[in-house]
């Protein structure tokens, strides 16, 4: 299978640079797979495609502000991306410039109330780093870190908590789950009034989301590892909702990774916690999400193909093109896609 064969037309200014003003406002694409039809509706309006008793699962993973900016003791500026805790104050970041920044050297953030040290050179040329600091690192990093927007968004985020989920719980993620972006309090309140079950996952998002394919096969493609972990309360109202006939909606590809790498045969799935590499294009059979909500990815990207398994090519590509004749709004702060 070609990597080519997940391509379509996109122009640049429907790449969505800000979030809409009303988060359950943005466009709403929705794909029957059963019948191929393709209807436009609203955000808010996903309400009417759940039914009670199903279980809507989400990512409650949080972004931290993981891009800094320093200086080195030479006064040299330097950029930090966190990408994941090692242990305690030890991270892996990416650095720039690499060149410059070799084992034993010390950057200095924020006026100094943070400092980081760089102990090791890890495979790919990222950098094992240890931080000191007086005080707590997540309100250190509230207060001088940045989100880490994607490469693809040219605007400032005037607002951190954008580019979070109203329910983001446990830190550690380096990109938002963007489906759940959509989501407000006040619409989730209706959706568990009307009898659907919410149930959490937490995979934190590596900036390996956006790395591009780079081979021409799409099987030869190696997919980034994430960490995720999932609770007995939430695996028991999976399961339920399994056993009484009901729908699994996967709210974005993170919470639909983490179901598909643990669920059985049947699809039910138990307490875990792990790391997946799990790779999904078409050819793959779904063994527990019966729904999908996602927003609109990048040409030739393995979400893409994720989103091509789940219906099929053709279908996918056919809405893909639908969606820039109709104007959507592309990507992380774009507009959504239902299929079902």
């Amino acid at each position: 299978m070609k990597v080519s064969d997940f391509n379509y037309e996109l122009p640049e200014e429907l790449i969505a640079q800000v979030p809409i003003k009303n988060r359950d406002e943005s466009r709403l694409m929705v794909l029957d797979r059963s019948s191929l039809s393709i209807e436009h509706k609203v955000f808010k309006d996903i309400i009417d495609y759940l039914e009670p008793g199903d279980c809507l699962v989400r990512n409650n993973t949080k972004v931290i502000p993981a891009r800094l900016y320093g200086k080195k003791e030479t006064g040299a500026n330097v950029e930090f991306l966190l990408l994941n805790n090692i242990e305690g104050d030890i991270w892996e970041a990416i650095v720039r410039p690499g060149n410059k920044l070799h084992i034993g050297t010390k950057v200095i953030f924020g006026d100094g109330i943070l400092e980081a040290e760089i102990l090791d050179i890890m495979p790919g040329g990222t950098r094992k780093v240890k931080f000191k600091y007086a005080g707590i690192f997540n309100e250190i990093l509230d207060k001088i870190g940045l989100m880490p927007l994607p490469p693809y968004i040219h605007e400032t985020l005037k607002d951190k908590d954008r580019y979070q989920t109203v329910y983001a719980k446990y830190n550690g993620s380096a990109a938002a789950p963007t489906a759940g972006l959509h989501f407000t309090e006040d619409l989730l309140e209706k959706i568990k009034e009307k009898g659907i079950e919410i149930a959490n996952v937490t995979l934190h998002v590596g900036i390996g989301t956006f790395r591009p394919v780079k081979e021409d096969e799409v099987e030869k493609h190696d997919m980034h590892s994430e960490h995720f972990y999932i609770k007995q309360e939430d695996a028991y109202k999976i399961n339920n909702a399994k056993k009484n006939g009901k729908r699994i909606i996967s709210v974005g590809t993170t919470s639909c990774r983490v179901l598909e790498t643990i669920a059985d045969e049947n699809g039910f799935v138990k307490q875990t916690e792990g790391d997946t590499k799990i790779f999904i294009y078409p050819g793959y059979k779904f063994k527990c999400i019966d729904g999908l909500i996602t927003n609109f990815h990048l040409p030739q990207s393995t979400l893409l193909m994720l989103v091509s398994a789940f219906s099929n090519r053709d279908f996918i590509l056919k809405a893909y093109n639908m969606a820039v004749k109709e104007k959507y709004r592309f990507f992380s702060f774009g507009d959504a896609m239902f299929i079902y």
